[in-house]
């Protein structure tokens, strides 16, 4: 019999991947799952030509896209489908072409159909804080799987 932290993390991997298989649009920006946990998620991309703005930094909305991808996975570890409610994101340093963006979500809470999570965005070659999200979760109530 699996212990409850193993049943946990086979159930957040299961999914990730099942919510990851129909996700075209992070797909489409070359987003990647790096690691998944019960209620946790690191997820990059690397910034491409078409993803700078007209001042040569990497547009906020690609940045804010990264974070709610993390988001999403690590709100829907736990088997349920759930989707986002609303976020905050606030941005620090610029990323530039050829960054790799680093996205880490991490549950803070959740009570009911409810969650909040916060999304810490990096460059990866520095480990400077590009962005940090603040997203809010609700619960569908129905299975991923």
């Amino acid at each position: 019999m699996s212990r409850p932290d193993e049943h946990a993390q086979q159930r957040a991997e299961r999914s990730a991947a099942a919510m990851w298989e129909g996700d075209a649009a992070s797909k489409a920006l070359g987003m990647t799952i790096e690691d998944v946990a019960p209620g946790r998620a690191r997820v990059s991309m690397v910034v491409r030509d078409d993803m700078v703005n007209g001042h040569a930094l990497c547009h906020g909305g690609l940045i804010a896209s990264l974070a709610d991808s993390a988001f999403a996975v690590a709100c829907n570890t736990d088997g349920v489908v759930t989707v986002a409610a609303g976020f905050d994101v606030t941005f620090l340093q610029p990323a530039h072409l050829g960054d790799t963006l680093v996205a880490e979500a991490a549950e803070r809470a959740r009570q009911g159909r409810s969650g909040v999570y916060d999304v810490t965005v990096r460059r990866s070659h520095d480990g400077a804080t590009v962005a940090e999200f603040r997203g809010r979760s609700r619960s569908l109530g129905r299975p991923i799987e």
